[in-house]
């Protein structure tokens, strides 16, 4: 009886055991599955952070609103300089090519960020992630070529006017437009295709960092400060120079302007160009001081082992993205004909004729 009661408690005991191995191997299954990935079935996913859904609902909420912003805004600076013929001038052709860039940004570039942000993963393809970074490389170029071009064109107005007519035509403001995107699309796509971003660091990113369902803008330490200082620092500090050279001068003509009669068109001149000078410089500032933030980031991560938290990355970039959601904004709050051009296209006027012939300047 001792010995059957002994066979009982040792095969209830490995019974026992068996029962709890096949549960903790179980548990940690359940682990494992815990870490969610991108594609499940993949051994090369990328890990993916699920959000609450309150947060992703507010997420989707919020960045569809700016991807609205900035698309309508853009468009309807985009119709206004288009479509009323006393806009036609080189300084607005070069704001025009500005809008056209903050458009592509809104309605190409910002709906996909959205989407890896909230997902924090890459649904779209391998192909159209190089297409996608490409895109975002050109029209970051561009938009600091034209604000560039923009600068040249306020140098000339306030420091040379006399100049200015005779040497900024609309010939010439084609040909700073065409260098823009030429130059904007060379260098996005040929850095991005050819894998210049990596030289250096290709076996790090291949055995490290890439994965499926992931879309990284991978740079090493060269391509990260030769590509920040080129695209966004040398060109920042050279514009800064340029609109300080033409504020100290434009202080200087508001001085030695007289009451006379003859001056006061003069005068009245100058206060058009001073103020288009002032809302394009704050056009450049909103530049700046959005995007600094990110390229910042961009140059020391290589250094520090590429440490910054993605996270931190990614809200970087969407801080330089709402620049332009800001610039239409900047339009609105400076210029009463914009505002006036806005009324005119919200109620349907435009559609009238001669509507284009409107004159936006008279109160």
């Amino acid at each position: 009886m001792y010995v059957y009661l002994c066979l009982q408690v040792f095969n209830y005991t490995e019974e026992t055991l068996v029962q709890l191995d096949f549960r903790m191997n179980s548990s940690q299954d359940q682990i494992m599955d815990i870490t969610p990935l991108c594609y499940e079935f993949s051994n090369t996913s990328c890990p993916k952070h699920i959000y609450p859904v309150l947060l992703k609902v507010a997420l989707y909420l919020f960045f569809s609103l700016v991807v609205i912003l900035t698309v309508l805004g853009n468009l309807f600076v985009i119709i206004t300089i288009f479509h009323f013929k006393q806009l036609h001038m080189p300084t607005n052709f070069l704001v025009l090519s500005l809008a056209v860039t903050d458009l592509l940004l809104g309605g190409f570039v910002m709906p996909a960020c959205m989407l890896r942000t909230v997902e924090t993963c890459w649904y779209l393809g391998p192909l159209f992630c190089k297409i996608h970074a490409s895109v975002v490389i050109m029209l970051a170029t561009a938009s600091i070529i034209n604000l560039s071009f923009i600068s040249i064109d306020r140098y000339y107005a306030v420091c040379k006017p006399l100049m200015y007519h005779s040497t900024i035509t609309s010939f010439v403001t084609l040909i700073m437009i065409l260098i823009c995107w030429s130059v904007s699309i060379s260098v996005g796509f040929v850095i991005i295709f050819l894998e210049i971003n990596l030289l250096g660091v290709e076996d790090f990113y291949y055995e490290n960092i890439e994965c499926e369902g992931g879309c990284v803008l991978f740079q090493s330490k060269t391509s990260s400060t030769s590509s920040s200082l080129l695209s966004f620092y040398f060109p920042g500090i050279v514009m800064l120079s340029i609109y300080l050279k033409i504020f100290c001068v434009a202080q200087k003509q508001a001085k030695s302007i007289q009451d006379s009669k003859s001056k006061n068109s003069v005068q009245k001149i100058s206060k058009e160009e001073r103020k288009a000078t002032k809302t394009l410089a704050v056009i450049l500032g909103v530049f700046l001081s959005l995007w600094t933030p990110f390229f910042i980031c961009n140059v020391i991560n290589p250094f520090i082992a590429y440490s910054v938290p993605p996270v931190l990355y990614d809200a970087f970039a969407w801080i330089g993205l709402m620049n332009s959601t800001c610039n239409p904004i900047v339009y609105a709050f400076f210029y009463k004909w914009f505002r006036k051009a806005f009324r005119i296209i919200s109620s349907g006027k435009i559609f009238q004729p001669g509507s284009s012939r409107t004159d936006l300047f008279s109160n």
